[in-house]
């Protein structure tokens, strides 16, 4: 149908739109590390160090300053450069990695920040990201944490007085946690201290308390310390050690933020994709939920290594190469939990997390407002006091962009606005779709200013811009490197485009009770977020496709989505090569409010199981799928397919029906749901074809016929398809072209009428 191959195909362009370029780190002209993460209502708050000052050959890290990103969808990234520098504040020598919180009830942010390798822990605050910070001890002091009266508190007996984190619980409870270090002994269980905060925030309540994460057996906890909090439960992290090879991120769960911590697993490996390490030594990270999803922030070394086609960037001394170790990039990817509230191990992606709102191109943007960028620089322009921002340098006379993703152009954008200064003429911005060079909507020539620190607005028309731009790209051309300096940029126009909503494939939902075939899930909404997807596959591939030998199963039914379509006995469809995590939706109408029987045809070698859930809530529990009984003699052989069942209790109405895979490697073809608990199935399973389905009915049914556009044509009662086809051939007057039939069990047909 050509309405639905059309949203189909966007979507799937907006999943290739990389260009061999990762979504990951977060920043790809500097290089950064040790981050922390918060959130609030309206962004994701990510602070990192940075490795910037260390020359190419670094043995040893060189950390001074503090810089601030956010985002509001966890694509595009607005970085403000420094935001707090030790450089220039008096007492303090070093700031390496440091903690981030949002208190919830005044929407103030709360940074936490180590003075170097063990001068204390610092702690300031500011009403923006972009600050201005200003310190936040009471009471005189200079720290929350030093020796020599310094601070409220000494390091109290922690080896490592650094890498402190800071959480501020729902009722705007803080606490404040910090230490590590090496031990002979292993496990080694209290290398940590957590005080609580008084109710102002500015001063410890007593001493540290010491924190005990009972279960270790052999794992260290080095670094890294972190709070965080789970539906109800308080989660402690940390680096572990270098006795696995490389430090883990390792959890404990308790019921108090001040423990004690049983010790359940790791949440992020030594970060490494393909088998291939993306790290080098240390592991730190930082945790956050933000708008129903949970994030977790850790550095690499993707920049370094060159990873995924990335720019090496030289190091700042001008060297080419430099140090992987003490070179490191901040990348972030989606967490998720079990249902026992234990944490899956995070996977770490080139894509990094799905983009959860569309990006609204009619503000005011500091120019780093970036999904990806390459060839660019940048300078930050912080001073004490002041509000942070940063200016981007593109090197002009390369392959000099950013990258926007997902934007929102609604009706149409008029204008393309940029402040800019300029030290040459002829210096541009061409505004772009897809690519770096792809369809140009329109090119602003910048006005000479004489200088990098003069600035002036530059306009001009673009066209082409409307709705939903998956990728838009601002590309800088100019005779000479480093002539440019953008401070902010933004757009004019009319209107936003309102998001659409996924929908039943062919335009009808399912009835139930009745027959859904698995290969017609809904169709993806249009626009950006997680509740606008229909399906969720772990790659883009169709592996009847690409897998050795498969060709003659191979489908490009419901082509770009990703989704393992193949074809069986007689070119039946089955949705195959589910892994655990996997699912489809599909929309449903209830006739009425009661209890059915589902039944679900399944093929399987043994250890494969699945639930189904209704508008998010779940409607069974994992249902095992039976090993065929042709798997003992070949654990390849998925043509033996069976029945699993189970009793449903479902709403009159229409409905969103989830099929989540929650472990590996089956098939499906259809399920089926008969009205009464423990009703018997009234489809079999034909030997001969799969897909082959003998109906035990004889009266008639309602069919409904659709256009190509998907727009329903007529309901015809019939007692088969085929009849239902003859009639539509015998009584649409008038009409021709090719129109599709399908019944309420699931079976349509494609026919053309000529007149």
């Amino acid at each position: 149908m050509k309405l639905l191959k059309k949203v189909v195909g966007a979507t799937f362009a907006a999943g290739l739109a990389t260009f061999g370029l990762a979504y990951n780190p977060i920043s790809t002209y500097h290089y950064l590390a040790d981050p922390g993460a918060a959130a609030d209502d309206e962004y994701f708050y990510i602070i990192t160090d940075s490795d910037d000052p260390a020359p190419y050959n670094s043995d040893g890290y060189k950390i001074y300053a503090l810089y601030g990103f956010r985002s509001k969808d966890m694509q595009n990234w607005t970085d403000f450069g420094i935001i707090y520098d030790a450089r220039q504040i008096n007492g303090i020598g070093d700031i390496w990695a440091s903690g981030i919180a949002s208190d919830p009830k005044t929407g103030k942010l709360y940074i936490v920040f180590p003075d170097g390798g063990g001068g204390g822990i610092g702690y300031i605050k500011a009403d923006s990201i972009a600050g201005p910070w200003s310190n936040a001890v009471g009471g005189g002091k200079d720290k929350l944490v030093a020796g020599w009266g310094k601070g409220h508190i000494d390091c109290d007996g922690v080896s490592w007085c650094f890498d402190p984190g800071i959480f501020i619980d729902d009722d705007g409870t803080t606490y404040v946690t910090w230490g590590g270090g090496e031990s002979t002994s292993r496990p080694n269980t209290d290398n940590f201290d957590v005080v609580k905060l008084n109710d102002a925030k500015d001063a410890p309540v007593g001493t540290g308390s010491h924190v005990k994460v009972n279960g270790l057996s052999t794992r260290k906890m080095l670094e890294a310390s972190y709070i965080h909090k789970h539906e109800g439960k308080y989660y402690f992290s940390y680096s572990t050690g270098w006795q696995q090879g490389a430090p883990t991120i390792d959890y404990g769960i308790g019921d108090s933020p001040t423990g004690p911590f049983t010790w359940k697993g790791t949440i992020l490996g030594d970060p490494s994709m393909n088998g291939k390490s993306i790290n080098g030594n240390n592991n730190h990270h930082g945790i956050a939920e933000f708008k129903g999803h949970s994030y977790v922030v850790y550095h690499d070394r993707r920049i370094a290594k060159g990873h995924d086609g990335l720019e090496i960037i030289p190091a700042d001394d001008g060297m080419p190469k430099p140090n992987e170790g003490y070179h490191r990039s901040v990348s972030v990817d989606e967490m998720f939990y079990n249902a026992d509230g234990t944490i899956k191990q995070v996977v770490c992606t080139n894509e990094g997390p799905e983009q959860i709102e569309n990006f609204d191109p009619y503000d005011w943007y500091p120019a780093l407002t970036s999904s990806k960028q390459r060839g660019v620089r940048s300078r930050s322009l912080w001073a004490p006091g002041k509000v942070s921002g940063s200016l981007l340098l593109p090197l002009s006379t390369k392959e000099s962009w950013i990258r926007v993703s997902g934007v929102d152009f609604g009706t149409a954008a008029t204008g393309f606005i940029v402040e800019a200064g300029s030290v040459a003429d002829g210096n541009t911005i061409e505004i772009r779709k897809g690519s770096a060079t792809g369809t140009l909507a329109g090119t602003c020539e910048l006005k000479n200013t004489g200088s990098k620190t003069t600035y002036a607005e530059n306009k001009c028309e673009v066209e082409g811009l409307s709705g939903i731009v998956d990728q838009l790209f601002l590309v800088f051309k100019g005779a000479k490197d480093s002539t440019m300096a953008i401070k902010a940029w933004g757009f004019e126009g009319s209107g936003t485009t309102e998001p659409t909503p996924q929908s039943p494939y062919g335009g009808t939902a399912w009835a139930i009770p009745g027959v859904i075939q698995m290969e017609d899930f809904d169709v993806p909404g249009v626009g950006r977020g997680s509740d606008l997807k229909s399906y969720y596959d772990k790659d883009s591939e169709n592996h009847s496709c690409t897998d050795a030998g498969k060709e003659a199963e191979c489908s490009d039914y419901r082509d770009g989505t990703g989704v393992d379509i193949y074809k069986k006995a007689g070119g039946k469809l089955i949705v195959g090569y589910i892994n655990e995590g996997e699912w489809l939706e599909y929309t449903v109408n209830v006739a009425e409010t009661g209890t059915y029987t589902m039944y679900a045809a399944v093929a399987s070698d043994g250890g494969s199981s699945f639930k189904l859930s209704i508008d998010g809530k779940d409607i069974t529990e994992d249902i095992a799928v039976p090993a065929n009984k042709k798997s003992e003699e070949s654990a390849q052989n998925f043509d033996d397919y069976s029945k699993v069942s189970a009793n449903v209790n479902l709403t009159k109405g229409e409905h969103i029906l989830r099929f989540t895979a929650t472990a590996d490697w089956f098939d499906i073809d259809f399920i089926n749901f008969v009205a009464g608990a423990d009703a018997p199935d009234d489809v079999e399973l034909d030997p001969t074809s799969i897909k082959s389905i003998r109906m035990n009915v004889t009266s008639s049914r309602s069919f409904q016929v659709f256009d190509v556009n998907g727009q329903k044509m007529a309901t015809i009662d019939a007692k088969d398809l085929s009849s239902a086809t003859a009639q539509w051939k015998n009584s649409a007057k008038g009409v021709q072209g090719i129109f599709m039939i399908r019944g309420t069990n699931g079976e349509k047909s494609m026919i053309r009428v000529v007149r």
